[in-house]
């Protein structure tokens, strides 16, 4: 299949990924922000827990992102929703994610580029960065310590970290201990009283996510 044009409007797509159809939707930014030249690809968590593109987490991350005018563009890894394709344990979702970067960079060559994730979505982003050499990553609830993260090539653009201090899933010290001890040159956000799905903490989280990245938006054209 061929992926489609641009869209000049909010809403559903579907894009050709390595293994089929992924299903994606793409949001402009909110129309009382001027508009800037960036699009921002967010990733969801693990879907075989039950993480999809919906997930509040990741769809406040994207609004977030949004309200400060970026576009905004999720979507779901092969066998997850309407994807193609069957769960691959990083590596095929790695592929995907590249692919549809790819997209992105085909369609908007001018625009700067930024990966987000969160949890499993954060592993994957992580894992893509160094060939995708975003302008900026967004790692939330980072899951070292479950996942290998021993090969991952740190990200050599700017890089905001948040990171629940009661996470009940990722191990907040193994996350903690891992940028230490590659010496991350990333901005870490630790938030007090917060688990891993950001229960009662969603504006908090939206405040942290604009905050951190503020400084590094492109000028509107």
């Amino acid at each position: 299949m061929m992926s489609p044009t641009f869209p000049t409007q909010s809403g559903p797509l579907t894009l050709a990924g390595p293994v089929g159809a992924l299903e994606a939707a793409l949001d402009l930014p909110d129309a009382d922000v001027p508009a800037l030249p960036l699009v921002a690809v967010v990733c969801h968590p693990l879907p075989t827990e039950g993480g999809t593109m919906h997930n509040k987490v990741v769809t406040m991350v994207a609004r977030s992102l949004r309200e400060l005018g970026a576009t905004t563009l999720r979507f779901n890894f092969r066998g997850t929703g309407a994807s193609e394709g069957q769960f691959d344990r990083g590596d095929g979702e790695t592929d995907d994610l590249t692919a549809v970067v790819e997209w992105v960079r085909r369609e908007r060559p001018g625009d700067a580029l930024w990966l987000a994730g969160f949890s499993f979505g954060a592993y994957v982003s992580l894992r893509a960065s160094a060939d995708l050499k975003p302008d900026l990553l967004i790692s939330v609830a980072p899951p070292a310590g479950r996942w290998d993260f021993d090969r991952i090539v740190l990200p050599d653009c700017p890089w905001l970290v948040i990171q629940g201090e009661a996470d009940e899933i990722v191990d907040p010290e193994a996350v903690y201990r891992w940028l230490e001890e590659r010496d991350a040159q990333a901005e870490l956000v630790r938030m007090p009283d917060t688990g891993h799905f950001f229960h009662r903490r969603m504006i908090d989280l939206r405040g942290v996510v604009k905050n951190g990245v503020r400084g590094y938006l492109p000028t509107a054209r």
